[in-house]
């Protein structure tokens, strides 16, 4: 079933996942225009190069990526955390110690920013710097008792979330979703390669 979503001119389920702001108020309004609401007549033949900028599938990417920051952020809230604090919380009582270059490298944060969620997170009390004992150059993030246990908690409400926005969408195409994506990366890892044009 199509659900809330719409079809497009081949009668294929199309969703425009944006957070209600001026773009998905654009958004809705133009697939009115063309005629595109699901179940209604007056669909138009066109592809998505066609469609508005706001329309296309990169922009439903980011889109949809704020609305996942976003309700994670929110089902996280009751722990006064944020999606960047849970899941460095969450990775260093999976992983154990681990140096504070190489948080950021996995969470994909800068170093300032992984930097910044440590010492929020220490501040109180659920992860602590330690001396590497191979290098006293580098500090090891660890967490602590009270870490570990927050860190069920993060558990938990991650898996009801994901149950939630898995909802009605099969195993076999949460794959071809996952695969499209690493392919999407590579590409992305080719155009951040190039040369700067102004290096």
């Amino acid at each position: 079933e199509c659900g809330g979503d719409y079809r497009d001119a081949h009668n294929r389920c199309i969703a425009v996942v944006m957070p209600y702001s001026l773009a998905s108020r654009r958004s809705l309004d133009w697939l009115g225009e063309q005629g595109v609401w699901a179940g209604r007549p007056g669909m138009t033949e066109g592809h998505e190069l066609d469609a508005p900028p706001w329309l296309r599938v990169e922009s439903t990417i980011m889109a949809t990526a704020r609305a996942l920051r976003q309700a994670y952020d929110l089902r996280l809230a009751p722990l006064d955390l944020n999606l960047s604090e849970a899941s460095l919380l969450a990775y260093v009582a999976e992983s154990g110690a681990m140096a504070q270059t190489r948080l950021a490298e996995r969470l994909s944060l800068g170093r300032a920013a992984t930097g910044s969620v440590i010492d929020g997170l220490a501040r109180r009390g659920l992860v602590e710097r330690s001396p590497d004992p191979d290098d006293r150059r580098v500090w090891l993030v660890e967490a602590t008792e009270v870490g570990l246990l927050m860190s069920e908690r993060i558990r938990e409400i991650d898996e009801v979330l994901r149950g939630e926005l898995r909802n009605g969408i099969a195993r076999s195409e949460r794959q071809q979703l996952a695969a499209l994506l690493v392919r999407l990366g590579g590409n992305l890892a080719s155009v951040l390669a190039e040369p700067r044009s102004d290096a």
